[in-house]
């Protein structure tokens, strides 16, 4: 199943996003509600990405978030702690650029407190610096789209 999501996660990231939605969404559905909660954790993150609206991105960045909360460190084959800062960073951003900015707090402070399971490396740095750049946004109201490098 993972080389199957990486597969149509390469197409996404190669510029083809809308064959990659389609089978994303066949893979969710093959996976169905007790599928394993890695792979739809896995599958519902990377599919949010494919998304440039933020209602839709977060759909799915929510059923992420529940499927973490049911994958065990052993199916991750690393500790799940360190997933939750990016999850609720993403929803902070779908949420605030949505203009909702309570629930998009929430995550934010959610994020924070969780992202010193981030390693000190490459992506804990984006991360943090992520949520960093989300929270100043939510602040100033902005519902405007992150740029990102």
């Amino acid at each position: 199943m993972m080389d199957e999501i990486n597969a149509a996660v390469t197409l996404g990231r190669g510029g083809d996003q809308e064959t990659a939605r389609i089978r994303l969404q066949e893979l969710w559905d093959e996976l169905g509600p007790a599928g394993n909660p890695f792979h739809r954790c896995v599958l519902a993150h990377y599919q949010a990405d494919l998304f440039d609206d933020p209602a839709e991105a977060l759909v799915w960045d929510v059923r992420a978030l529940d499927a973490a909360a049911s994958v065990t460190d052993e199916q991750a084959g690393m500790p799940v702690a360190g997933f939750f800062p990016s999850l609720h960073l993403n929803l902070a951003d779908n949420f605030r650029r949505l203009g909702s900015f309570v629930p998009a707090a929430e995550h934010i402070h959610a994020a924070r407190r969780c992202q010193d399971t981030l390693a000190d490396d490459a992506y804990g740095t984006l991360v943090r610096r992520a949520i960093a750049e989300v929270g100043e946004a939510i602040e100033q109201r902005s519902t405007e789209r992150r740029v990102t490098g």
